[in-house]
């Protein structure tokens, strides 16, 4: 006989007046969407289904990751990257398909953490002269970041690519796009 689960249900008023324990789930008959609780807010979280999420895939809206407000970047790294932190950008470069590209850091601190973007150069999967792209890939490889490693000189950060192709996700659709080499230059940014 299969299992059955069954989780703590109620309509939405009933749902409105409930504080559930940290990590519960609770199902609202009303509208048909499920809330996730903290322990401390009234009502929980509604959690939206995928017919009412905008910018859903095929939904026509896309996703433009542009459109998250710098409050929301500046929140995630105090909380993730807490102070003091300084952040250091390489010059840009072509993008080559050889076996990596590789940037030499001599800032004298350690790096806490490295990641790679592209810089459109001439119009390309609908990205504009300037935008700066960490959405690519190389081959099957998505959002590939460098590896760090230290020696006399300082800190190398090393971007391995062999022969494969760069791709971008197209910047409405999210779609793979091979990009043409020329139109686009590469920068190193270094977290210490």
């Amino acid at each position: 006989m299969a299992r059955i689960l069954q989780i703590r249900r109620g309509t939405t008023a009933q749902n409105d007046n409930f504080t559930g324990l940290p990590g519960e789930v609770s199902f609202d008959t009303d509208a048909k969407t499920l809330r996730v609780h903290d322990g401390e807010t009234l009502g929980g979280f509604t959690l939206a289904r995928a017919d009412q999420a905008t910018g859903a895939p095929g939904d026509g809206a896309g996703f433009d990751i542009n459109s998250v407000p710098d409050e929301f970047w500046q929140t995630i790294i105090s909380k993730f990257a807490p102070a003091p932190i300084q952040i250091h950008e390489s010059r840009t470069a072509r993008v080559v398909n050889m076996g990596h590209m590789e940037y030499l850091w001599n800032g004298g601190a350690t790096v806490k953490f490295a990641y790679v973007a592209l810089v459109c150069q001439t119009p390309e999967a609908d990205y504009s002269i300037g935008d700066v792209v960490t959405a690519f890939g190389i081959g099957d490889r998505t959002n590939p970041l460098p590896n760090v490693f230290y020696d006399t000189l300082g800190a190398h950060i090393r971007l391995a690519i062999g022969s494969e192709n760069f791709w971008v996700s197209h910047k409405t659709t999210g779609v793979q796009v091979p990009i043409t080499n020329d139109r686009w230059n590469i920068k190193f940014i270094i977290w210490y």
